[in-house]
């Protein structure tokens, strides 16, 4: 199966550039195997503008969101799409500086599922919460099909959880744009760790996506823009689908397996410094398979717990 991705490195961080009619992007400097080139801003409209995910808390980036806006433009709104260190700390100063709202669908953990939510109660030890901005705190909670509007722009919240259950994209009115966050890249498929990340919940989002007419354009947290969305989100999800066979033909294999051994029979050509996630990934989707009584856990469940076929 050929992956539609665009691993091109090419980037120029800190400079504002015209990706669509009305949209500048500025990418972060905090380039790393998780964030590739860097964290994607965007700014939206002219005059009255919208910000969506000022990144970081780094001045040098909201600096460089400033220098983007022309004489005279102001920031009306701050959309947040979910609440991860490289996506929104930086929300909070960009207000200061601002005086804008902070838009988002609420703070890290809100939105989970029941059966995360009954994983998360019971105190079990499934690990996660990387990269958590657990002080997000939005100034106006948008709810699934909530829009926020300014002079010729209008971004209408979909609540996309699977990565966090907070996530939100944002599809700017009349343009075909989907701004995608986390929930739809074109350089990789996402990270999910329980019990914020929820596999069940990605692809519903996924299947979510898969269903919208009229998006012609992603813009997604990271990577380039998606020209061909359809085609981005049908490989996405039949990747998830081949991982989690893959999953039940390494455990029915073996016998049983923890999510990192699993994760070393599965993900063999990834890079290692990226096994960590994968093996979030294989939890993410053992959980999901437990669910449905087509695993079992061997003992108490954990991050670090032996699984075998149901």
């Amino acid at each position: 199966m050929s992956a539609p991705f665009d691993l091109r490195p090419d980037v120029v961080h800190g400079v504002a550039e015209t990706v669509a009619p009305g949209v500048r992007r500025v990418t972060c400097a905090n380039p790393s195997p998780m964030t590739f080139t860097g964290t994607r801003s965007y700014v939206v409209g002219r005059g009255e503008v919208a910000v969506i995910d000022p990144g970081p808390d780094d001045p040098r980036h909201l600096g460089a969101i400033l220098a983007a806006l022309e004489p005279g433009e102001a920031v009306a709104a701050i959309l947040v799409t979910h609440s991860h260190l490289d996506h929104s700390p930086g929300a909070r100063g960009l207000a200061a500086l601002t005086g804008a709202p902070v838009w988002g669908f609420g703070p890290h953990g809100a939105g989970m599922s029941g059966a995360m939510r009954e994983l998360k109660a019971a105190g079990l030890d499934l690990g996660g919460g990387e990269g958590a901005d657990r002080g997000f705190a939005p100034d106006r909670l948008m709810a699934d099909g909530e829009s926020v509007g300014g002079p010729g722009w209008r971004l209408t919240a979909l609540h996309t959880p699977g990565h966090l259950s907070n996530h939100l994209a944002f599809a700017l009115e009349g343009t075909g744009v989907l701004f995608t966050g986390d929930a739809a890249m074109g350089w990789t498929t996402t990270l999910v760790s329980p019990p914020e990340g929820d596999m069940a919940a990605q692809m519903a989002t996924l299947r979510r996506l898969a269903a919208r007419e009229g998006d012609r354009l992603y813009l997604p947290g990271h990577g380039h823009e998606v020209a061909a969305p359809a085609a981005l989100v049908a490989h996405l999800i039949r990747h998830r689908e081949m991982r989690e066979a893959a999953i039940l033909d390494a455990l029915r294999r073996a016998g049983g397996g923890t999510a990192e051994s699993l994760a070393a029979a599965v993900y063999r050509d990834t890079d290692p410094r990226l096994m960590p996630a994968a093996a979030r990934n294989v939890l993410a989707t053992l959980l999901g398979l437990m669910a449905e009584g087509r695993v079992e856990c061997a003992g108490p469940l954990s991050a670090r717990a032996e699984f075998r076929p149901g």
